[in-house]
């Protein structure tokens, strides 16, 4: 009976903040008894309850969730690591059938003129599997609504958008099947990106930011259009002469009317057509040239880069406050856990008078706790250290920032050796200047292969002699085999495995040895003249060109040696590895686009002849998107639609996209690229620069720099991107968190 009435029963006996406030006795869940199977149950209910506190204050999650044991049960298993796995996995399946349903992205190439007719899967092949996934995205959204609560479900946007996402999928489904797939248009493909969003905390701080930033984005975006309207208008009042002279010129290619004068101005902003809108009026009057040059300063240098300004400044105050929040949580939580096991320390043994949490009880609950054996050691070894007294709660508090660290783990030992010449060549072979040999190595290997790509650049591949490069490259791979066995003997093979960078270069000339082996078994050892006839699966010039590609790719391992490039790379990394969430978004934002793209122009671009408009490309004006051959760039399968959407992005030649959609599907395409233009090309990629600026501002903080001269503890750990704004946080108040744990819904604290 005690693990049932445990929900409705105040779950701490004591609040701790200086003065224990005792319950009346019986009534907390949680308090140790001296004896009986039921006071076991009630310490495991403890413990199990601590550790599902400590793994939300690890992942920021919110503690608002039923505590007694069935649920805690229940929540334990939904965030483990299978359930999680199975989630992420349907996530990706369900993104994933966008390149197999109709229009299927199965063919070799996306040029119109000369792609095969794609595989139309039968209708219910994909729906069974989408289905599936909708099934798993259910029983999710139930778990989560029975484990916050009706009264809390009814008042998280995320969970009733959740909801109403699933119902308007399931119903588009059954139509579907109801018209054997072929209804026109398919809502529950738009929707499906919200399944990965909602999935990812961080991805809905992204995106809260966003939406946070959007009226002071829409402030400069409006005075962006003011400035495009007012030069519009001067630009149609400017080029009106007469028939043969540049003026004339200007207005018949760029200044026709005001949508081609509105288009050509904000293509010109993005700086794709420029010098060319300029060039018809300027080689008739270089006066002209001032209209122009005024209006890319005030467009491009001035408001363009004001509007990244603001966006970043806006968007790093509102991330800020995001991650202010999820410190919140992780210290909400951390004090939950707190009280939880310092109220079974009080109850268990109430003849002291100290208040804290035994070092024991938390060692037994961190097993519990999902968690890299890195971390939980050196937690452990931080817990040892206290020695037997008790925790108290800014100490325990302080145990939660070695989550935050990814420990670098010491190599393994490396292997003694008796014999003196031994050591000494293992000292040889594992310092760093034999490393340093191995860069030049790779260098001079480099090199080589580079004066022959210059000496043979214009001879044929059936003709040319690669007697020298031949030896070269078996002299350099025997070298890369002698460094790899050296270096194993130096560090033994688990020290050598130890560094990323050895496991890079082994691979590597595993790879290359195998090559090699495979090309003097076919085509025998290089002598002069070696130029036989193709046999097997690879000519030898394709072979070769194989090992020259992996050997450049190899000189990456230079990198961590000189010291400026290895701090840029790992900022890289740690960058990579940090931007998963606006990754997320960039994917939600590129997947809905591709989408609508599909359902408004798939078909639209078709190969020359066969009853197409489309001239053949020897009619076409020049710059054309037929002149250009851009064939491929089209909306006829997502694949192909993704492709497109990344080379306007780029906005190099994108008025060759809005000129041809224009044309071919009318002069309303042009706002769907537009708008893609404003989504990627302006916020996305202001967004992307803010995020690389406070990762570089931080990674190259002077005072960080100081620390790690002098030794600072820390430099053996790398920060998340959680810690970037820790500096400038707040921590929470002690009778902060007290208030907030007093109005859990589900865990009650005595008064």
């Amino acid at each position: 009976m005690a693990d049932s009435r445990a929900e409705s029963e105040p779950l701490l006996s004591r609040a701790r903040g200086g003065s224990g406030r005792d319950c009346l006795e019986g009534s907390a869940a949680c308090r140790s008894v001296r004896g009986g199977p039921g006071a076991r149950s009630r310490r495991d209910l403890c413990f199990d309850q601590a550790a599902v506190f400590i793994e939300d204050a690890i992942q920021y999650r919110s503690i608002n969730h039923r505590m007694d044991a069935r649920s805690v049960w229940l929540y334990r298993l939904y965030y483990s690591n299978t359930c999680q796995w199975i989630l992420s996995f349907t996530i990706f399946l369900i993104l994933f059938l966008a390149f197999i349903e109709t229009p299927s992205s199965l063919t070799s190439t996306a040029d119109v003129r000369y792609r095969s007719a794609p595989w139309d899967p039968p209708c219910g092949l994909t729906e069974s599997v989408e289905v599936l996934c909708l099934l798993v995205f259910v029983a999710d959204v139930s778990v989560k609504s029975y484990l916050v609560g009706w009264a809390q479900f009814r008042m998280n946007l995320w969970l009733l958008a959740y909801l109403a996402v699933l119902v308007v999928s399931l119903m588009d489904w059954i139509v579907s099947l109801s018209l054997v797939c072929q209804e026109p248009l398919r809502i529950r493909r738009l929707l499906r990106p919200f399944f990965l969003m909602q999935n990812s905390s961080m991805m809905k701080k992204t995106l809260k930011c966003i939406r946070s930033s959007l009226p002071e984005m829409a402030s400069v975006l409006l005075l962006l259009g003011v400035h495009l309207c007012v030069f519009t208008m001067f630009g149609m009042l400017l080029f009106t002469g007469k028939e043969g002279d540049g003026q004339d010129r200007e207005r018949l290619m760029y200044f026709r009317n005001l949508p081609e004068a509105l288009t050509s101005l904000l293509v010109l902003l993005t700086t794709a057509n420029n010098p060319d809108v300029m060039t018809p009026a300027y080689s008739k009057n270089r006066a002209y040239a001032i209209f122009f040059i005024v209006f890319t300063l005030i467009g491009s240098l001035f408001l363009m880069n004001l509007l990244t300004a603001i966006i970043y400044n806006q968007f790093r105050g509102y991330l800020m406050k995001s991650f202010q929040t999820s410190l919140f949580r992780r210290r909400l939580g951390a004090r939950a856990a707190y009280e939880v096991l310092s109220s079974m320390t009080a109850e268990g043994e109430a003849h002291r008078q100290e208040v804290g949490v035994r070092p024991q009880d938390f060692l037994q609950v961190l097993q519990k706790v999902q968690l890299d054996s890195s971390h939980k050691q050196a937690i452990v070894e931080k817990v040892h250290s206290y020695g037997g007294d008790l925790l108290p709660a800014d100490e325990f508090q302080k145990l939660f920032n070695e989550f935050d660290k990814r420990v670098i783990k010491e190599p393994p030992p490396r292997p003694e050796y008796l014999s003196p010449f031994l050591k000494s060549a293992q000292f040889v072979f594992s310092h760093r200047y034999f490393d340093y040999l191995g860069n030049l190595i790779a260098l001079g290997n480099l090199l080589s292969i580079s004066v022959f790509l210059v000496v043979d650049a214009d001879v044929l591949p059936e003709d040319r002699d690669d007697f020298i490069l031949g030896i070269l490259n078996c002299v350099f791979i025997l070298y890369y085999l002698l460094e790899l066995l050296l270096k194993v003997f130096a560090l033994g093979l688990p020290g050598y495995l130890a560094y990323s960078r050895n496991v890079f270069d082994g691979l590597l000339t595993a790879v290359l040895l195998v090559l090699e082996i495979s090309t003097l078994a076919v085509y025998r050892f290089p002598h002069p003249g070696w130029k036989p006839e193709m046999l097997g699966l690879l000519s030898l010039w394709d072979m070769a060109r194989l090992v020259n590609m992996l050997v450049v790719f190899r000189f990456l391992r230079t990198i961590p040696s000189v010291k400026l490039m290895a701090v840029v790379a790992s900022t890289v990394l740690d960058l990579i590895r940090n931007m998963r969430a606006f990754g997320g978004i960039l994917v939600v934002v590129y997947y809905v686009f591709a989408i609508m793209g599909i359902n408004l122009f798939r078909g639209v671009i078709m190969a020359p002849g066969n009853g197409s408009l489309a001239p053949h490309n020897s009619s076409a004006p020049c710059g054309s998107f037929e002149q250009l051959e851009y064939w491929a760039n089209n909306f006829d399968d997502f694949a192909a639609a993704l492709i497109t959407l990344w080379n306007v992005m780029v906005v190099n030649n994108w008025q060759v996209f809005l000129d041809a959609y224009r044309r071919y599907s009318g002069p309303w395409s042009k706002i769907y690229f537009v708008l893609w233009w404003l989504v990627s090309s302006v916020i996305s990629v202001s967004l992307f620069l803010a995020l690389i600026l406070e990762n570089f501002l931080h990674k190259w903080d002077r005072r960080s720099h100081l620390q790690s001269l002098a030794g600072d503890p820390d430099t053996t750990c790398q920060r998340s991107v959680e810690l970037l704004f820790r500096d400038v946080l707040e921590e929470p108040a002690e009778e902060e968190l007290m208030e907030k744990l007093s109005h859990h819904p589900h865990l009650q604290l005595c008064r």
